[in-house]
């Protein structure tokens, strides 16, 4: 009785002992309760899968994978921001680190990155690969060969002044043990494919040269794991868009369903033709050892796993790679399937006319995203006018404009392969409405992403052509099929041929006043989020989930 009394008062002096030295909190308690509400917009789901068909050998390189993947996101959390656990150890609201873990970082990324700690400034549009102090005059006059490499950091030197550095050098350690664990997994891989593309891109993180590893993921075919890792998307660089930033996921195919998208690749230099632009900016080819596959995601790290969530993949990004064997685009359906049950279908009963709501399905959720995925390998990756590839020209703009293009002729896409009848019996209403609806998922990521200005660009140019209209008393929305048909065609056109031209003042001028929200649309996104529909998603996620420890 009195060993037990005893233990009782010491628990409640280390508790006055802790509570008295803590430190008072900067917040009030409405500041709290907003970015409470902020981290539960992201609704948590597990991201897992069936592996029982996996070999032993499969489950143990999984763990390696899973070691490799973590380092990235280690990664991504310095060039992001810098010192991760000095952030995080620096915060004592448990809401307020939850926050920061989901941004990667203290500025909110659906929100034109809002800084939303107590401590943090604006974020540097060049996030962590320039320096702080660094003006654009400065770099301009900077006279270096690899300073617009995607795969170099500008530091200063002993001097003072601005240096190249390579992503290999700056993160030597990280980028040594990432390495050496993607080694030891293509030693367990049984599909030969994989195991040449894993060893590839293994020797590809220790020396920034990515095009033979890239050729090698064009390549494999049987493969029934799927592993992206390394600098890939340039998004983070708000400065210039010349970094790409480390990220990666971890992938079980799913066989069924990559079967049945398999007869679309070997369509896609037939589709190059059937753009709606000009014969001279659609010369270019499109590799035909496209792939298209279905997989479930299992792990995200890094770039992709800040803020809203990818649901589809469309890489390798290289340009060379694209014309000679083209692209893989990899659906993520698990993560996809979240989307649209948690988040899409509920939004579309708030802001689609109950006339139209039959049309919000998952098939044209999922043919849009996919044929999203397509767009990007097609098109024009050179300017016909010698101003060098499309996304040195565009220059900041570039990923703005090419998400837009991507989205648009994706629904073009789709219609032109229902009326090739590859689709079977295809209603396009279906694919319009759920396009509308998917815009209002989408733009709630804000318009400061690339994504986000592609969506405002859309909405706001379907508004200008009569795409759809508005009921002034329910606020709901109707598709005009002919004219979002017309308007569908005439945006693609228009981003085609400020690419073809490598068009940097007409891209920036369609970015800055097409990609607004404004009031009605804002009044709108506010209905749905005071209905408490959550924003994105987030994982419970790891070896533990999937089971493999």
């Amino acid at each position: 009785m009195i060993r037990n009394l005893l233990k009782i008062t010491s628990l409640i002096i280390a508790t006055v002992i802790i509570f008295s030295c803590a430190k008072p909190s900067p917040y009030t308690m409405e500041e709290l309760a907003d970015i409470q509400k902020k981290v539960n917009e992201f609704v948590e789901v597990e991201l897992s899968t069936d592996i029982s068909h996996l070999t032993d050998n499969d489950k143990k390189m999984l763990n390696y994978l899973f070691d490799a993947a973590q380092i990235m996101d280690n990664l991504y959390w310095k060039q992001a921001y810098g010192n991760k656990d000095e952030l995080i150890n620096s915060i004592q609201e448990p809401a307020v680190r939850e926050f920061v873990k989901i941004n990667y970082g203290p500025w909110e990324r659906l929100n034109n990155n809002k800084p939303f700690t107590k401590d943090s400034t604006i974020k540097p549009a060049g996030a962590n690969f320039y320096p702080s102090d660094m003006a654009k005059e400065e770099f301009e006059t900077f006279e270096s060969a690899d300073k617009t490499s995607l795969y170099t950091v500008i530091r200063r030197d002993e001097n003072g002044k601005l240096k190249s550095v390579p992503y290999h050098a700056e993160y030597k350690a990280e980028i040594d043990k990432a390495a050496e664990l993607v080694k030891k997994a293509a030693e367990l891989a049984n599909d030969e494919g994989l195991k040449n593309y894993l060893n590839l891109r293994a020797e590809a993180l220790l020396t920034d040269e990515y095009l033979a590893s890239d050729m090698a993921w064009m390549d494999m075919k049987t493969n029934s794991i799927d592993f992206v890792i390394g600098p890939i998307e340039n998004y983070e660089d708000g400065l210039y868009g010349y970094k790409a930033a480390y990220e990666s996921f971890i992938l079980i195919k799913d066989m069924e369903w990559t079967v049945k998208l398999a007869k679309f690749a070997a369509l896609l230099p037939e589709l190059q033709t059937k753009l709606p632009v000009a014969n001279e900016y659609k010369t270019e080819v499109p590799g035909s050892d496209s792939d298209l596959g279905v997989y479930d995601a299992v792990y995200y790290a890094g770039d992709c796993n800040s803020g809203s969530k990818t649901i589809a993949i469309n890489l390798p990004n290289d340009e060379r790679v694209h014309i000679e064997k083209g692209s893989r685009k990899l659906q993520l359906k698990n993560s996809m399937n979240y989307k649209f049950e948690k988040i899409l279908k509920p939004i579309s009963t708030i802001v689609i006319d109950e006339s139209q709501l039959q049309y919000v399905k998952f098939d044209a959720f999922f043919e849009n995203v996919m044929f999203h995925e397509v767009a990007h390998g097609l098109g024009i990756k050179n300017t016909i006018n010698n101003k060098g590839t499309v996304r040195d020209a565009l220059k900041e703009k570039y990923s703005g404009i090419e998400e837009a293009k991507a989205d648009i002729l994706g629904l073009f896409l789709v219609t032109q392969l229902a009326e090739m009848g590859e689709l079977g019996e295809k209603d396009l209403m279906d694919n319009y409405v759920t396009f509308l609806s998917g815009i209002f998922r989408s733009v709630r990521f804000g318009a400061a992403s690339s994504h986000g200005k592609s969506n405002m660009i859309q909405f706001n140019y379907f508004n200008e052509q009569g795409a759809f209209t508005r009921d002034e008393v329910t606020g709901k929305y109707k598709v005009d099929f002919e004219k979002m048909t017309q308007a569908v065609s005439s945006l693609g056109e228009k981003i085609l041929v400020i690419q073809g031209n490598g068009d940097y003042d007409a891209a920036s001028k369609l970015v800055e006043e097409m990609s607004i929200i404004k009031e009605t649309l804002q009044n709108d996104l506010n209905k749905i989020g005071e209905a408490g529909i959550p924003r994105d998603i987030r994982f419970k996620q790891g070896k533990d989930v999937l089971g493999i420890i």
